[in-house]
């Protein structure tokens, strides 16, 4: 009785270590597949985040520009400017393969959500009765060599994000501005990223 067990395990024993063996690559493949998808999250994650990064960057110049105004008197509005910027900002989105119809949109909202930070402070100014700012902001000096600076880095990222705005992560974290928008208004934030928002 005893040798009829042994001889049955004994041929069983290699169908045994073939099933295990054809289960191995399954395994594999899913620890590969799920591996991927955790790596191309953490790259999605990296990307929106300096996106987010360089938004707040370019937000961050809005109230040297309100002061710059505040002394002057300027109008906070200046269609003719936007207009030309848009313009370039076309013409480059052509020369790296992005919608420019999707980068207009994409800085048109920069130009809203800065205005509404240079309204907002000029609101708080004018209550306070703000003195002109000293030094005077100078506007070709000290803000536009920036803003240039940060037009081809945003263009760049807006295009490597622009094709996951619909996965959870990058709408996640763009519809919740964490991070550097953090410092600013909700307000300002949602107008900053209104573009960016899942179609």
């Amino acid at each position: 009785m005893s040798k009829t067990l042994i001889k049955l395990f004994v041929s069983f024993c290699p169908m045994i270590f073939i099933a295990a063996c054809a289960q191995t690559p399954a395994v594999d493949s899913t620890a590969k597949t799920q591996q991927t998808q955790q790596t191309q999250q953490t790259q999605q994650t990296q990307q929106t985040q300096e996106l987010l990064s360089l938004v707040a960057q370019r937000l961050a110049v809005a109230p040297i520009v309100a002061q710059s105004k505040w002394n002057s008197g300027g109008a906070i509005n200046d269609p003719a400017r936007e207009q030309s910027i848009l313009a370039d900002v076309q013409k480059r989105a052509i020369a790296i393969e992005l919608d420019p119809r999707f980068a207009a949109a994409f800085f048109q909202n920069q130009f809203d959500a800065g205005k509404l930070i240079q309204s907002q402070l000029h609101q708080q100014w004018r209550l306070q009765k703000q003195a002109p700012f000293l030094p005077s902001p100078d506007l070709a000096k000290d803000v536009r060599p920036v803003l240039d600076a940060l037009t081809p880095q945003l263009l760049m990222k807006i295009k490597t994000v622009q094709a996951d705005l619909c996965k959870p992560e990058t709408k996640r974290l763009l519809n919740t501005a964490t991070g550097p928008l953090a410092q600013f208004n909700p307000e300002v934030s949602a107008m900053a990223l209104r573009a960016l928002q899942c179609p």
